[in-house]
């Protein structure tokens, strides 16, 4: 980028790159004379040019510590093409690594290597690393559209369900297969998961910029541990660059719905050992590829859309996976667990026959495992709750090869007889149905809600008795009146960073605004050290969002804060927790100091109300409040077994047998 050409960027990117919100930057421009002038945008979205910026933020001592990241940006997004911008982030990864490396890649336009150049002396000081995982998210967020990547949990779980599958001696080296590898999410996982030394990783990926960031970001985990990595640009299926290589686990997550796989001129192609995959099948192609590339007792996990598991065209082929003891197991996912969102994609697990005179005869069985349950409704986007889910199916995997343990409740044993039948349907949910509840199952119900309904009923007794004066005015005063009197801190939740999910170390519970809209637990984790904001136990906590707002004490343990979520640590001389929180949590509250009409809109915290009372006359009212919570956890939890027993009674008069 030369001198003459100006960057632009936007009051949201000078916000970032400070590291301040938008009404900050908005209130710079209005109060200095000196803030650069707008050279392109309209009124409303106003451009300036990013080196008058840069100058005007340092000469104001207003760059944030991760200024120098976030300058490099906007260069990139500059090159105005996808490819260059990829290839020049990957390019500039193997630079911070090795500083003699040469920049005159004949992909890259000049103006692209000189800003190679510019972002590894930025890395250097800032963290080649952490630089490189910057600019990749922003490349990877800025073309969402056009990429389909695999979110870090669900690549870390494919890791863990194959190396636990695996058939075969621990000790010694492990080859990894990915035969579509996008930008490395899924070998990532596994180095970061297989704790053993001796890892040889075989990626391969048909889009040049994407198979140099995955080699930018193995390069940085591979010289952390034991890693050796060939990463191949190609088009796995017509021209294989690892066709003879074996490998002990695979893992894949393949384009979907593509005709033009090479049908035609692979038809005679001797990995189709379970028959030529159709024309409309291309997922059965990726199967049986990553079948072929196993050794003996290896393997693989691949994501598949849901229809591959019932589709017509490929019952032949779906009946000799199972019949040779190929598919081992498929697990239906939740909505949300990886692109498309909508749609609840599978796993399939695979594994290739072990040899020698003690390999074992096929299993007559396959494991089915609904865990569409693990969806957390309540969210504008499907989210999966990924500890649940996790666990889930992993305590799944160890019954796989246990006859003498049973699978938890959500996964089935299946039969092949029950399976092979003209439709060789495969879909977990055929199977998994819950069995109807039993008469005794029933009465324990009801005996669960009568109890409720006796607690209801206690605290209603004691809320209905009270008593209100009428026409008596109240002194009442803000959060934001408290924090600055010194009766309360207040501390503002902030989202972890990506790395965060995946690394090692003690870690804490994430609550985030999604939990709150779920059920309220805490579905995240974050590690300890590196918590932005961590709730203790007699904190009170509030949701700074109307659709989700509330206020509430927190009994413990330490738990991490997201986005739109505050934590108040009161002067336990000044203030009663259980008191804050009950003034906070009034509904009038939350609406007075919403920002706007919407159910989306944020709570400007600081302009809650809080009744001013002496300490003593808070407790009386923090008992109520209490109480007043109490009573609402007990309606919502009779709620919830009411609906239960309505559900289940109508299975079971449904099923017929009623005695009158």
């Amino acid at each position: 980028m030369t001198a003459r050409e100006a960057v632009p960027v936007s009051l949201a990117e000078i916000a970032r790159i400070a590291g301040v919100g938008r009404a900050a930057v908005s209130n710079w421009r209005r109060r200095h004379d000196s803030f650069p002038t707008r050279i392109g945008g309209t009124d409303v979205s106003p451009q300036f040019s990013l080196a008058e910026v840069e100058r005007w933020l340092r000469d104001n001592g207003r760059l944030g510590d991760i200024g120098g990241r976030e300058l490099l940006w906007p260069r990139f997004e500059a090159l105005g093409s996808r490819n260059e911008s990829g290839l020049a982030i990957a390019q500039a990864a193997l630079l911070m690594r090795s500083p003699r490396t040469r920049t005159s890649s004949a992909d890259l336009s000049a103006q692209a290597r000189d800003l190679v150049v510019r972002t590894a002396e930025v890395g250097r000081e800032a963290g080649p690393r952490e630089t490189f995982e910057f600019l990749l998210q922003r490349w990877l967020e800025t073309h969402v559209r056009q990429l389909s990547t695999t979110p870090p949990q669900l690549a870390a779980l494919m890791a863990r369900i194959a190396l636990a599958v695996r058939l075969g001696p621990a000790r010694g080296g492990l080859t990894l297969l990915d035969p579509a590898c996008g930008t490395g999410h899924l070998t990532a996982a596994v180095i970061r998961e297989h704790d053993r030394l001796g890892l040889e990783v075989l990626a391969c990926e048909r889009d040049p910029a994407l198979a140099a960031l995955a080699a930018g970001r193995l390069g940085f985990l591979a010289e952390e541990r034991d890693v050796q990595t060939r990463i191949a640009t190609a088009d796995t299926l017509r021209d294989d660059p690892f066709a003879g290589a074996k490998a002990d686990i695979a893992l894949c997550n393949p384009p979907f719905n593509e005709r033009d796989w090479g049908y035609e001129e692979l038809a005679t192609d001797q990995r189709w050992t379970h028959g030529l995959p159709p024309r409309t099948e291309p997922e059965l192609a990726w199967v049986q590829h990553l079948l072929a590339r196993l050794k003996p007792g290896g393997a693989a996990v691949v994501v598949l859309p849901p229809a591959v598991a019932s589709r017509r065209a490929g019952r032949r082929i779906r009946g000799s996976l199972l019949r040779t003891g190929a598919l081992r197991a498929v697990v239906s996912l939740p909505p949300g667990s990886a692109q498309p969102h909508s749609v609840s994609l599978q796993l399939w697990i695979l594994r290739a026959a072990p040899d020698g005179p003690a390999a074992a005869p096929p299993d007559q069985n396959a494991l089915l495992v609904d865990a569409t349950h693990f969806a957390r409704s309540g969210t504008r986007e499907p989210s999966p709750d990924w500890d649940g889910l996790g666990s889930f199916v992993l305590t799944s995997m160890a019954a796989l090869d246990r006859v003498d343990q049973a699978p938890p409740e959500g996964a089935v044993r299946v039969p092949l007889l029950d399976l092979l039948d003209d439709e060789v349907d495969v879909t977990p949910g055929r199977y998994t149905a819950a069995a109807e509840p039993s008469r005794e199952e029933i009465a324990v119900e009801w005996g669960n809600f009568g109890a409720l309904l006796t607690d209801l009923a206690d605290h209603a007794r004691h809320l209905s008795a009270l008593d209100f004066e009428a026409g008596t005015s109240r002194t009442v005063t803000t959060v934001g009146d408290l924090a600055k009197a010194g009766a309360l801190t207040l501390h503002a939740g902030r989202q972890p960073p990506e790395s965060a999910a995946t690394a090692r170390g003690a870690h804490v519970r994430l609550l985030t605004i999604a939990d709150l809209l779920h059920d309220g637990t805490p579905h995240g984790a974050v590690p300890a050290d590196s918590a932005p904001v961590v709730a203790e136990k007699g904190d009170v906590v509030v949701a700074g969002v109307a659709r989700a707002f509330k206020a509430w004490v927190h009994q413990g343990p330490p738990m991490a804060l997201g986005p739109q979520l505050y934590a108040l640590r009161v002067d336990t001389e000044k203030m009663d927790a259980h008191f804050l929180a009950g003034c906070l949590y009034a509904p009038a509250n939350g609406r007075q100091a919403g920002t706007h009409a919407s159910s989306s809109s944020r709570v400007d915290i600081r302009r809650l109300q809080v009744l001013q009372l002496p300490l003593e006359k808070q407790m009386a009212y923090a008992e109520t409040f209490r109480r007043l919570r109490a009573f609402e956890e007990l309606l919502t939890a009779a709620g919830r077994s009411g609906r239960g027993l309505v559900g289940d009674m109508g299975d079971r008069l449904a099923a017929g047998g009623l005695t009158t």
